[in-house]
């Protein structure tokens, strides 16, 4: 449970950074086949799919940032955050000292006889500051967010593996806050 609570702390406080980060002039390339109210991807070749429930785009802080939260039925997670956001376009994972997008990939495994034995696992990216991905925003209407995304991410808190995401596409439902 501290664990989760670190985890959304994390969330919170990227969320909150307000400075910008650079954003290439492409339009952000296809959608990416994800079914509506979901995010698809590929972690180490399997597959991954939110459910429409626990799955969501939230354009924060005046429209400076989009953040990306989609959960799965197996307790697995991705959250992304683009600061800096202005709409479609390609948004840099890494690559620079002024580059604040992060995205991350959890595996949470719940102990059900015992839930103080569970296990929370988090890759992250960027872990360095190379470029180890990006996400592309496509679309973005007064209800959807519509985009594709991979990255490699890296466990820095645990065994410090790697996972690589690949095919990564969402078409989330929008909030405004």
């Amino acid at each position: 449970m501290r664990t989760l609570k670190n985890f959304m702390l994390l969330i919170m406080t990227v969320s909150l950074v307000t400075l910008t980060s650079c954003k290439s002039d492409d339009d952000g390339g296809g959608g990416g086949n994800a079914p509506s109210g979901t995010l698809t991807a590929k972690v180490d070749g399997a597959n991954f799919q939110s459910l429409d429930i626990s799955s969501s785009a939230t354009v924060a802080n005046n429209g400076q940032n989009l953040i990306i939260i989609a959960s799965s039925t197996d307790a697995n997670a991705f959250a992304i955050t683009i600061v800096g956001y202005s709409g479609p376009g390609t948004y840099p994972l890494g690559g620079g000292a002024n580059i604040f997008n992060v995205a991350s990939y959890t595996e949470t495994d719940v102990d059900l006889s015992n839930p103080q034995n569970s296990t929370t696992e988090i890759w992250q990216a960027p872990y360095n500051d190379t470029q180890v991905g990006e996400i592309n925003i496509s679309e973005e209407t007064d209800t959807k967010v519509i985009g594709t995304f991979n990255f490699t991410g890296k466990n820095v808190n645990g065994d410090q593996s790697e996972k690589t995401i690949t095919d990564g596409s969402f078409n989330l439902n929008k909030q405004v806050q």
